[in-house]
């Protein structure tokens, strides 16, 4: 059995998540304690107890949903489990690009927590409000998408954010090209073209004023190389150089985050068993639809670290 851990993006945030790792394990404790110390605030009590609104907000849901995955990563270690010597690869989708690379250890996890902070705001801040969108277009061909975006970006900046695999493809810019390239879309033959309800254009060229803010924001921060491979977001190939991994951070924000293409990639390099570290269970759905000969099982809870080290150690 060849594993990877993979680590959940934006969206898998809930009120109480990791609140039973918290209540069972010191060591998940101590991730959220350190969290809240670097970042000057309890932002523990926002994830353990809301409200939903304020947890959501990119600036708390990117640094919280990266607690909960190190927590369960913490836990996972003080029970026996060396990451170098039982994990293949580290991958995450978007934001969990972070959480990966904080759990192999390029980053720390109070600088980790900061970066999130910074990139979050930094997200938020670099498109008014109203003015960029993002849709998820489903049940269409990655080239016809691609098609349409150029196609509606007559009108403006229009690309793809995300390749989620499983005939769900997400695209961002401008409102009303992106609103286009839905209606083009439709006609092409997806079965469904939706607005999705987000507070700016991810992943996409309006971010550039962020991606500047995170290059300086990563030339800044101490890092090492991962102790296993990342599979990196905007090249869905592994990389272990710190300094390029820092890079390729930088060209995440504007970038599109190639997920299936990663999961397409763990497949044909064997890996059998990918387990998503932290909250929900979105990736572990997207690997099943993605390539059915991947196993996806979601560590979320006391009873899934139980369950998980039986079959990792």
């Amino acid at each position: 059995m060849t594993v990877a851990f993979t680590f959940p993006g934006q969206g898998s945030q809930t009120v109480g998540m990791g609140k039973d790792l918290a209540d069972n394990f010191a060591e998940a404790r101590a991730v959220f304690e350190e969290v809240d110390e670097a970042l000057g605030e309890k932002l523990s009590d926002v994830i353990f107890n809301g409200p939903e609104d304020k947890l959501t907000l990119t600036a708390n849901a990117q640094p919280a949903l990266m607690a909960v995955s190190i927590a369960v990563i913490r836990v996972l270690q003080s029970r026996g489990l060396d990451l170098k010597s039982k994990v293949a690869y580290v991958a995450g989708h978007s934001l969990g690009e972070y959480s990966a690379l904080c759990a192999a250890g390029t980053f720390s996890l109070a600088d980790t927590a900061r970066l999130l902070r910074i990139r979050g705001n930094a997200m938020q801040a670099a498109v008014p409000v109203g003015v960029g969108a993002m849709a998820a277009i489903i049940g269409l061909e990655h080239a016809d998408v691609v098609a349409v975006c150029a196609e509606a970006s007559v009108l403006g900046a229009c690309q793809i954010a995300n390749d989620n695999g499983g005939g769900q493809i997400v695209i961002s810019g401008e409102k009303a090209p992106v609103e286009k390239a839905a209606e083009l879309a439709t006609a092409k033959g997806a079965k469904r073209a939706i607005l999705l309800p987000v507070s700016a254009p991810f992943h996409s060229s309006l971010m550039a004023p962020a991606a500047e803010a995170m290059r300086a924001a990563l030339a800044d921060v101490a890092k090492s190389s991962p102790v296993v491979p990342l599979i990196a977001n905007v090249r869905a190939a592994p990389v272990t150089d710190a300094g390029e991994i820092a890079n390729l951070l930088v060209e995440q924000v504007t970038g599109q985050v190639r997920w299936r293409e990663t999961v397409e990639w763990f497949a044909a390099h064997n890996v059998t068993t990918l387990y998503e570290i932290g909250a929900g269970k979105v990736l572990t759905g997207l690997a099943r639809r993605i390539d059915k000969s991947v196993n996806g099982i979601a560590v979320n809870s006391a009873a899934d670290i139980d369950t998980a080290l039986t079959s990792l150690l």
